[in-house]
C-alpha cells in the first residue's frame, strides 16, 4: 500500500500536494482580492462552528444597517439553501454554494458562485460575507480574497476552543463572541476566554454580542463602519465608531 499511496513517504507527499493546492487557491484568491478592490467592495470570510451564529449574525447586521450599506452574501454548506434564505429574507442579496463533502469553501468556489446571478449584486454591494462552512479547521487556512477574517465563537461552545483549533484563531482579524444572553445558563468565563484568544491571537480583538436580541452589536456594526469610512451607502453618513 505504501508504494501506491506514498505514506511511507509522508513528509515528502504531503507537502508536495499541499503546497500545490495552497499555491492554486492563492493564486486565484490574489486575483478576486484584485477583482474586488477595484470595485471598492470590502470582503468579509465568517467563519465558525455549526451553530455559532454565523447567520444569525448577518441578519442582526442586515437590521441594523438596512439602507445604509449594501449587502450581499454567499452562504457555504455541505445540503440545502436554508442560510441563504434566510439571508435573504433579511434584505441581504445572498446565494448558496453547496459543498457536498467539502468541509470549507475555497477561491475557486467563491469564484465560480461570482459568475452566477448574484455577480451584479456583489458588485454593487459595500460588503461581501463569505459565510464559511461550519467548521473551526479546514476553513481558516484558505485565502477566500477576502479583506477580514472573522470567527464567530458561542459561549455554548466553552473557553477552550482558541487552544485547542489555535490556527483558526490565530488567522482571525476579530472574535465575535456570540449568544451572550445565555451566559446566566453556560458555566463560561469570559475573562477566562478573552485570555485563551490572547495565547494564539497575535493582535487579540473580540467582541461580544447577542444577535438575536440585537445586544452589544455597536461595536461590530462600528468595526464594520471603520472599513468603508469612503463609501457611506445610499448617500447616509457612516455610523461613528463607538
Amino acid at each position: 500500500m505504501c508504494d501506491v499511496c506514498g505514506c511511507g513517504d509522508p513528509n515528502v507527499v504531503t507537502v508536495e500536494v499541499h503546497t500545490s493546492l495552497l499555491a492554486k487557491n492563492d493564486h486565484e484568491a490574489a486575483h478576486l482580492r484584485q477583482h474586488f478592490a477595484a470595485r471598492g467592495v470590502t470582503v468579509i470570510n465568517l467563519m465558525g462552528s455549526p451553530g455559532s451564529g454565523k447567520t444569525a449574525l448577518l441578519e442582526a447586521t442586515a437590521r441594523a444597517f438596512a439602507g445604509r450599506y449594501r449587502l450581499s452574501a454567499v452562504s457555504g454548506d455541505l445540503a440545502t439553501h436554508r442560510d441563504a434564505d434566510r439571508l435573504a429574507k433579511a434584505g441581504i442579496a445572498a446565494a448558496t454554494i453547496t459543498t457536498g463533502t467539502a468541509c470549507h469553501l475555497d477561491a475557486s468556489m467563491v469564484h465560480h458562485a461570482l459568475h452566477g446571478p448574484l455577480a451584479a449584486s456583489v458588485e454593487a454591494s459595500d460588503f461581501f460575507f463569505i459565510e464559511n462552512v461550519g467548521n473551526l479547521v479546514c476553513p481558516a487556512i484558505y485565502d477566500l480574497g477576502q479583506a477580514k477574517n472573522v470567527v464567530a465563537l458561542s459561549v455554548t461552545e466553552g473557553v477552550d476552543k482558541p487552544l485547542k483549533y489555535p490556527v483558526m484563531f490565530k488567522n482571525a482579524d476579530l472574535v465575535v463572541v456570540t449568544k451572550t444572553d445565555l451566559l446566566p445558563y453556560v458555566d463560561v468565563d469570559l475573562a477566562e476566554l478573552r485570555d485563551n484568544l490572547a495565547q494564539v491571537m497575535p493582535r487579540p480583538h473580540a467582541l461580544e454580542v447577542a444577535a438575536t436580541c440585537d445586544l452589544g452589536l455597536a461595536p461590530w456594526l462600528a468595526y464594520l463602519a471603520a472599513l468603508r469610512p469612503d463609501r457611506p451607502a445610499s448617500g447616509h453618513p457612516a455610523p461613528a465608531a463607538t
